[in-house]
């Protein structure tokens, strides 16, 4: 795996065509090319929306990561709390900023922004994000609900 995605990063997609792609915007937009999907079609603002989505991601899972693979002793509570921070300071920007975004046509900022909100419901449920963000949760209780959401839920236990 080292040669084909030499950072071991997740999510990777191993391509008869050419090398291993890495890193979730990329693999997205390979599949989005081969589907002609046109989930792009809204510029940079569909972008900077996956962008925010992405940063939500990378606070919380940097958080999941101090909980779960450093032994407690050494874990940073402060830490935690500023990663998880993050993720509702990005939530209070969507909230003001993006929800008529949100509400439009279906579009990968869309569906990074439900996949990261899922993902913080899962791993961190008392993040706090719905809190001063109601328009943001109203949004994604009708997302979540969705049939491709619903077909990709994690277990629970």
């Amino acid at each position: 795996m080292e040669a084909s995605n030499p950072l071991a990063k997740i999510p990777a997609l191993e391509r008869g065509d050419g090398p291993a792609l890495y890193d979730s915007r990329v693999i997205c937009e390979y599949l989005n090319a081969r589907a002609g999907a046109g989930l792009y079609a809204g510029g940079w603002d569909t972008k900077v929306l996956e962008a925010t989505a992405d940063g939500i991601m990378e606070a919380a899972v940097l958080a999941t990561y101090e909980m779960r693979m450093r032994p407690e002793e050494k874990q940073s509570p402060e830490w935690i709390k500023a990663q998880l921070g993050k993720v509702v300071s990005a939530c209070s920007a969507l909230n003001a900023r993006w929800m008529s975004h949100l509400q439009g046509p279906l579009d990968i900022g869309q569906i990074a922004v439900g996949c990261a909100l899922a993902y913080v419901d899962f791993r961190h449920p008392d993040a706090g994000w719905r809190t001063g963000n109601e328009a943001l949760a109203d949004w994604f209780k009708g997302f979540e609900s969705r049939p491709s959401m619903q077909a990709t839920r994690p277990p629970e236990g």
